[in-house]
């Protein structure tokens, strides 16, 4: 249950890269990719998309990670975030169904 910001930090360590080659490869910049690994900005969709294919990790894990760091940003201070998260689930669970 790693954080984005933590995986991407971790995948350009592993993988011995800086911050502006992962910047040249992207076309994002190395300032911004810096602020994602430190949690201070979050990126958009096409920019974790572009992110797990240069780290060649599963673009669905990524997205779930940033989408879920998302949900839990805006709720973690919210005390009925519980029974939020189960009636946003009904939801899209609802709308499956009629389509």
């Amino acid at each position: 249950m790693k954080a984005l910001k933590d995986i991407i930090r971790e995948a350009r360590l592993q993988q011995g890269i800086v911050l502006r080659e992962v910047a040249s490869a992207t076309e994002i910049d190395q300032t911004i990719i810096n602020k994602f690994e430190l949690g201070e900005r979050k990126p958009s969709r096409e920019q974790v998309e572009k992110l797990a294919d240069f780290y060649k990790l599963d673009k669905d894990e990524l997205i779930i990670a940033w989408k879920s760091d998302l949900v839990y940003n805006d709720l973690k201070d919210e005390k009925l975030a519980s029974q939020i998260l189960k009636i946003a689930e009904q939801k899209i669970e609802y709308s499956k169904k009629g389509k």
